[in-house]
This record gives C-alpha cells, sequence and structure tokens, in this order.
C-alpha cells in the first residue's frame, strides 16, 4: 500500500509530497518525497500526523459524560456517581460499551489506548469463571475498533490509607497483591495488546505492597496526587509525599508513568523527573473535576517525559487535549509558547505510544507502525493556519482520515467498519440509564 500526504508531519518537520510506503505487516516500509504522485497512492489531503497515543483510559467512565454537573459537586461525589455506574456493568455491557468508546477514539485519530483497568470482578468482588473477563472484554474492543491497547491491569487492594474495601470497591480487588499478580499473570500481549501494571494510587495499595507490583515488569502506572486530600492523608500516616513513597518503593522509573502528577513539591518534581518517570496529563479532565493544572513545564525540565489521557472522556479529542496543556500553563504561568508546537506532538505521540510499552510507534518512519491521521486545513477552524500550528486550532471533527497498522479505520468520522459512532454510543447510554 502506498499513501501519498500533502503534507506530513516527520520527525524533522512539516514536510511536503511525502509518500509513504506501508508492508503486509502494516508496518512503514520506507518514506520519501515526490513531485509526482503515483497512480496506485492512495491521497490524504491537509496534514498527516502520527496516530496518537491515549495514555490514560477509564472506558466506562465515557457513560458519565454530562450526567454529574447539577449542584456542583466534587471529586469525591463525582466517585459515588461512578461507583453506581461500576455496580450495574456485566461483560456483556461493558464491551459494548468500550467497543463504542474505542471507535470514538479511533475516529478522533487515537490508535492506541492506555486503559487503566480496575474493574476486575462480579458484584461483591466475586469473580468471573475466567478471572480475567473484563481485561478480554477490553482487548475484544479494541480488536472491534481496530486500535491497539495496553491493559493496565490495576491492583486496588485498599480502600484507602488505613480503610477497608468496601461496596463497589469490592469489584476492583484481588483482596492482596500476590492473588493481583497471580490472576495477571494469565493475561498475555500478542498484536492488538500490551499487559501492563498499575498501582491504583497510595491510597488503593497500602506501604508494604507498592514494591511487589512495581516489580510485576512492563508498563507501570499509578494515580499521583490528583488530589490534596491524598497528599494529605499520604502524610499524616507515613510522613511522606505520594511521590516519595513510591520512590522508597522503587516504583519510580523510566517505565513508569505518573498519571496526573497535579499537586506536587518541588521535591516530588525532582524525584519524578530524576527518574526519567513519565507524567500523564489529562488536561480536560483535570478541568472538569476542578482538580488543578499540575507543573508541566517544570516536570519536563526536571527530566520526565511528558503523555496525554482522555481519563474520564469528558471528551474524547486528542487535539483538544494537546491545546488544553498549553492552555493551562498560559493561565498558570501568565505566558504564552510554554510548550512549541513539537513538544506538544510528542507528548501526544511518541512519548504517550512509548508510556505504553509501544516505544516504535507514533512517528511517521520506516519501521514504525503505519499510523496515520489526516487533518484538514479547509475547515472553519483551520483555514488560514500554518500547518506546522495546526495542533493549536484543530479538534476531531477536523480529523478526515485515520489510518491504523495500514489499514484505513475511518474516513469523514465514520467508523470503517462499525458506522456511525453516535448512535452505538446511544444504544448502549440508552441501555445502562434506562431506569436512571
Amino acid at each position: 500500500m502506498i499513501y501519498w500526504c500533502e503534507r506530513a508531519w516527520l520527525p524533522e518537520g512539516v514536510v511536503a509530497g511525502v509518500l509513504v510506503y506501508v508492508g503486509d505487516d502494516g508496518r512503514i516500509e520506507s518514506v520519501s518525497t515526490t513531485d509526482t504522485i503515483p497512480v496506485n497512492a492512495v491521497m490524504l489531503q491537509g496534514v498527516v500526523l502520527p496516530g496518537f497515543a491515549n495514555a490514560h483510559s477509564h472506558a466506562f467512565h465515557r457513560a458519565l459524560r454530562g450526567r454529574t454537573h447539577a449542584d456542583g459537586g466534587t471529586f469525591w461525589t463525582w466517585r459515588q456517581a461512578m461507583y453506581q455506574l461500576a455496580e450495574r456493568l456485566t461483560p456483556e455491557s461493558y464491551l459494548k460499551l468500550a467497543t463504542a468508546v474505542y471507535a470514538e477514539m479511533a475516529v478522533a485519530g487515537i490508535s492506541c489506548v492506555g486503559e487503566f483497568h480496575y474493574l476486575h470482578h462480579g458484584p461483591g468482588g466475586t469473580p468471573y469463571a475466567d478471572p480475567n473477563e473484563m481485561g478480554h472484554v477490553l482487548r475484544e474492543a479494541a480488536a472491534a475498533a481496530r486500535i491497539r491497547i495496553t491493559l493496565l491491569d490495576t491492583c486496588y487492594v485498599a480502600g484507602g490509607i488505613g480503610k477497608d474495601l468496601e461496596g463497589t470497591q469490592l469489584r476492583f480487588s484481588d483482596g492482596d497483591v500476590t492473588r493481583w499478580a497471580a490472576r495477571v499473570s494469565a493475561l498475555k500481549s500478542d498484536k492488538v495488546m500490551r499487559v501492563g501494571a498499575a498501582i491504583h494510587s497510595v491510597r488503593g495499595v497500602p506501604r508494604d505492597q507498592l514494591a511487589d507490583v512495581a516489580d510485576f515488569g512492563g508498563p507501570l502506572h499509578v494515580h499521583l496526587s490528583e488530589q490534596p486530600a491524598e497528599n494529605e492523608a499520604c502524610l499524616a500516616a507515613y510522613g511522606k509525599t505520594p511521590t516519595a513513597l513510591l520512590a522508597e518503593a522503587g516504583a519510580l522509573s523510566p517505565r513508569t508513568t505518573a498519571v496526573h502528577a497535579t499537586h506536587l513539591t518541588q521535591g516530588d518534581r525532582a524525584l519524578l523527573g530524576g527518574s526519567a518517570t513519565t507524567a500523564c496529563f489529562c488536561p480536560t479532565t483535570e478541568a472538569d473535576l476542578a482538580d488543578g493544572i499540575g507543573p508541566a513545564r517544570e516536570l519536563v525540565d526536571a527530566g520526565s517525559p511528558l503523555s496525554l489521557g482522555s481519563d474520564q472522556h469528558v471528551v474524547i479529542d486528542p487535539l483538544v487535549e494537546t491545546r488544553a496543556l498549553e492552555h493551562g500553563e498560559r493561565l498558570r504561568t501568565g505566558q504564552r509558547g510554554r510548550f512549541s508546537p513539537e513538544e506538544l506532538l510528542a507528548a501526544a505521540t511518541t512519548a504517550g505510544h512509548a508510556c505504553l510499552g509501544w516505544p516504535e510507534a507514533g512517528r511517521i518512519a520506516a519501521g514504525a507502525p503505519a499510523d496515520l491521521v489526516a487533518v484538514r486545513l479547509d475547515s472553519v477552524r483551520t483555514a488560514g493556519s500554518r500547518p506546522e500550528q495546526i495542533l493549536l486550532t484543530a479538534n476531531s471533527s477536523d480529523v478526515d482520515t485515520v489510518i491504523v497498522d495500514g489499514r484505513v479505520v475511518a474516513t469523514g468520522g465514520r467508523h470503517a467498519t462499525l458506522g456511525e459512532v453516535g448512535p452505538l454510543l446511544a444504544d448502549v447510554m440508552g441501555e445502562l440509564w434506562r431506569q436512571y
């Protein structure tokens, strides 16, 4: 297969007239430029970007969009609504929901998702006949949506620091780290899915079990300092910040990703940067939940790569997340241009794929998966934009064609095999909320 790109964002920058040759294995064989379009080439107009990585997702949270804003509320009241939703999900309904959510990601240009997966068991914490049933559901959903997934199987064994699990939290838990590890060891990576681990948070995993999760291998993700209350509880219980507690357990490293990393001390930033731990910001979720704006520029300057996720999916739009990262920095500091367009693209592509265990992805270059996202330059949002500044003007409505592993996955906002995504979402939302 040959794709001709009117313009493509290559590692060296935006280049005109780019030919991308794709092998039968879905990887890019070569990249070159030409003034003549081969007759057998598929034409991609606008500017073609590498496929985006959504480094932090909770697929089932998508069902809460537009349902948690009455009477203001807090992160903690939002969490209660999330628990109520989690209590109702079955493998069948979760498959339908996750397929629609991943399809929504696909048409927005996301070629790989990191699923921070903690909805493991049935009501009351009773395991399914296959203890990894819900994990297999998520892999099946990603395959149906034709994107790749890193299943970040999450250890969640406490209801808070010094607190027992209760209610819906029982569905999240294997009881202890040993049983969690035994269950996860049965999951196998393949072409669609790679398996990683996650520490839910220092609230969800006690101090004496953190190192055991960190030793599991593969990508390791952890919710970190999303709320000041987490920091306060950790300091009261252990005399350390959550970041320092993770460092003590050997959980910070280049294969670790700290999600949110919002409320950090200077010492926390030094620990994260010094260990080359990736920071994953989720700007639209952090805004929606009033979490705050984390020190993104300072973390990068300290040595932390930066990635992006859509978390609870208040929107699924990697272009909006990318722009919100820069806008958050501008609001926080009163300065423009905190991140260059090249840095923003790296956060949305190469760094995101790398922290999910797909370091070969996220670039238009020989050997990489052929993930291509053609963004229009002639819409009401993008007309007049310089191609290298498209991240600061476009949104997912401007994504015209999405190619993952060399195959066309979406065109004009319509999924190639699943069709219009809106009706898929509306159907499953109707089923989930019919009685509510």
